[in-house]
């Protein structure tokens, strides 16, 4: 049974509306990630962090899967073997799209956490850390999202899946955060193809056995009409 790892990165979720920290006026551009995207940056000032992620939640949940998405949950439906996708991006558009296996290695806007007892529960619009966790009543809420400094989610999980994947597929990654800049490496040793599909070459391109630039909307809808169509990953040169 062939077995297909997909990273997925913001470039899949662009076309949705929802920005790259490369974005010139997008909402990374308004914020000092230090500030916003670190611990450090919650000791210091836990009304900001909840600010920035307050507004991330919104527009996430006002944005809609796009063809990307929903190429990638049709995908998993109709392919014969396992499909499997990792994602650092912290929307649920994969899950709205009908993606089901789904891992969210830089966690979710989804998602609250308390930092004093590690309980995890559905995030609320709006969020304040002076709300008492459900089950420690500590006043340490924080969003249930990896900062950077922090150990990414479901490791274990991924690197099991490099090791056995037959195809590796990274889909709109800058190739510039690790561990995920990594993973094609990881999977080329283990003997996975890999494929790039991506707006522009990453950082990482040179580690991949093909790659394919252009919009995520085309690129993975056509990708996957190949997988479905030829019943194997579609490895066809470029």
């Amino acid at each position: 049974m062939e077995k297909l790892l997909i990273l997925t990165g913001a470039g899949i979720s662009a076309e949705s509306g929802l920005g790259t920290f490369r974005d010139r006026d997008g909402i990374w551009s308004r914020y000092d990630l230090n500030a916003v995207a670190t611990p450090e940056g919650f000791a210091h000032n836990p009304l900001l962090v909840h600010e920035f992620y307050d507004a991330r939640r919104a527009a996430s949940r006002a944005a809609q899967p796009n063809a990307a998405h929903h190429a990638l949950a049709r995908l998993e439906r109709e392919f014969p073997g396992e499909v499997l996708i990792v994602t650092q991006n912290v929307d649920d558009l994969h899950e709205r799209g009908g993606s089901r296996r789904v891992l969210h290695m830089h966690g979710s806007l989804e998602g609250a956490l308390c930092a004093e007892c590690g309980h995890r529960w559905p995030a609320p619009a709006v969020m304040l850390a002076s709300v008492p966790c459900p089950v420690c009543s500590a006043s340490r809420i924080r969003p249930d999202i990896v900062w950077f400094g922090e150990y990414p989610y479901h490791m274990e999980e991924i690197w099991q899946a490099l090791r056995q994947a037959d195809v590796f597929v990274a889909i709109g990654t800058s190739g510039t955060v690790y561990p995920a800049a990594a993973f094609a490496q990881d999977a080329a040793r283990a003997g996975a193809w890999c494929l790039e599909l991506n707006a522009e070459a990453s950082a990482t391109a040179p580690d991949f056995d093909a790659l394919r630039l252009g919009p995520a909307t085309r690129l993975v809808p056509d990708w996957v009409n190949e997988v479905l169509t030829h019943g194997t990953a579609g490895k066809q040169p470029g």
